[in-house]
């Protein structure tokens, strides 16, 4: 586990205040559907979210993993129940999409749809009891923020209040206060590369804030299953995470070779 020690995470990008704040994290560049993202190219750890809709809360996530890129992926234990946003999910606009659905935006409640990276660990622990971690990890102090004021500069970025000379947001995510949701989570990679105004922000994996009710755009399950999957990712394998509904799963599983 390497432990950060910076005043931003400039890599971390994040969701809309309303709830528990998960809107938005890297995009990645618009490409067609039928050319896997680089980022999928890359991963051996692969994480696939499924819900039955659009407007579907719940769902099931299932872990894959493969020896080298372009190998077989071979699941990873049982699939987990999960939850998204409270309005379901919607299409990252970086991708040219082959079935029709909602485009993400900035506090819609909907959890974004596509291919991200998985980052940076955070969670209320001192880093000496987040040693078992092999993602880097971010203790979340009392100053730490999630910025998801789309006309701040730091819009979608993990920062310490307390390190920046002007504070130019009037909304954010104060990480350490929304509690048990918060103990541990994982920075999904949604409209960080750079952050584009308006996409969403503060987009994370954590723990469900009860059973059956949805983010505001995040993904959320149960704390024994996000301890298990914390435990498994490596970032030396480049972890990333699809999610979307089954049926835009299913057409594009062929063209991005995804796990059967």
């Amino acid at each position: 586990m390497r432990l950060l020690r910076v005043a931003l995470l400039a890599s971390a990008t994040l969701g809309s205040g309303a709830l528990l704040g998960c809107a938005a994290a890297p995009s990645i560049a618009a490409h067609g559907s039928d050319v896997p993202p680089a980022v999928l190219a890359d991963a051996r750890q692969l994480l696939i979210v499924t819900t039955s809709g659009w407007d579907a809360v719940a769902g099931h996530l299932q872990r894959y993993e493969r020896a080298s890129v372009g190998a077989a992926w071979s699941a990873v234990g049982a699939p987990t129940g999960i939850v998204v946003g409270k309005n379901g999910t919607a299409w990252d606009p970086g991708l040219v999409p082959v079935v029709p659905g909602p485009i993400k935006r900035e506090g819609d409640g909907r959890a974004p749809a596509g291919v991200f990276a998985l980052g940076t660990a955070f969670g209320l622990a001192a880093p000496a009891d987040a040693a078992w971690l092999k993602l880097p990890y971010l203790q979340e102090i009392a100053t730490l923020e999630c910025v998801d004021d789309p006309a701040s500069t730091y819009y979608n970025r993990l920062v310490d209040r307390a390190a920046v000379t002007t504070v130019d947001w009037t909304s954010s995510e104060k990480m350490a206060q929304v509690g048990d949701a918060y103990r541990w989570g994982v920075v999904v990679e949604y409209n960080t590369a750079p952050p584009i105004a308006g996409r969403g922000s503060c987009i994370f994996l954590h723990v469900s804030p009860a059973p059956g009710t949805g983010t505001a755009g995040c993904t959320a399950m149960p704390a024994a299953a996000l301890d298990e999957v914390m435990r498994w990712l490596d970032p030396a394998r480049r972890p990333a995470v699809v999610q979307m509904p089954a049926a835009a799963l299913a057409a594009l599983a062929g063209a991005w070779k995804l796990p059967a």
